[in-house]
């Protein structure tokens, strides 16, 4: 395997384990728009993608709704949803290597950049991060090639194969593919290893240790 110079992370199912806390807030918006699912299981499409994405391709809300939907959400998310969330095993011993090794590590997310920031924070991992990338508040910079270019225009002094994405679902690493850099799956988040597969990952991993062991 190469050598890379800047790690970009994804952060749901790739840094931390956020089931909790998203699905019951996607869950808490739709009872306010008069939806009721009770099997939290079946919310877990909402973890990776823009929530934009999810409430139109899931449940086939327009426009407005949708917007009522994200209030609605965040309304639960940022009282106690951002935080209903772990670490995944091994994540802060990975970060403390690849910062040791040299690396130069980013987060790149379609959550809104100050909800990562905050959860990232709270959990005492924004120390091994140069830069914190994620949506805007307002629905715009959610799609994650666009979120994955800005990275790399802050790492300008860097060409595109010193660059690797680190992400469990297909958004990670479509975008990683748009901006011409390499990727890792990850199977231990919320995508199946065929998503992976079908995304074109550059590699697949099945643990945060093996994560390691291939990129040091």
């Amino acid at each position: 395997m190469k050598k890379y110079s800047v790690v970009l992370f994804d952060l749901d199912g790739t840094l931390s384990d956020p089931k909790i806390g998203i699905t019951k807030s996607v869950q808490y918006a739709l009872e306010k728009i008069d939806i009721v699912e009770r099997d939290l299981d079946k919310l877990e499409t909402f973890i990776g993608p823009p929530l934009q994405v999810s409430f139109k391709e899931i449940y086939g809300l327009d426009d407005d709704l949708i917007n009522q939907a994200i209030t609605y959400y965040r309304e639960r998310f940022t009282d106690k949803g951002m935080f209903e969330n772990q670490l995944y095993q091994h994540i802060t011993t990975l970060l403390e290597h690849l910062k040791k090794r040299g690396y130069r590590l980013a987060v790149a997310t379609s959550k809104p950049t100050v909800f990562a920031e905050q959860i990232l924070n709270h959990f005492n991992l924004a120390q091994f991060f140069e830069l914190i990338v994620g949506s805007n508040l307002d629905g715009t910079r959610s799609a994650k090639g666009d979120i994955i270019a800005d990275v790399l225009a802050y790492f300008s002094e860097f060409n595109e194969d010193q660059f690797i994405m680190v992400g469990d679902r297909k958004y990670d690493l479509i975008g990683a593919n748009e901006n011409h850099i390499d990727s890792i799956g990850v199977t231990y988040g919320y995508g199946c290893h065929a998503e992976l597969v079908d995304a074109k990952a550059t590699y697949i991993v099945h643990s945060v240790n093996e994560l390691k062991e291939i990129l040091t």
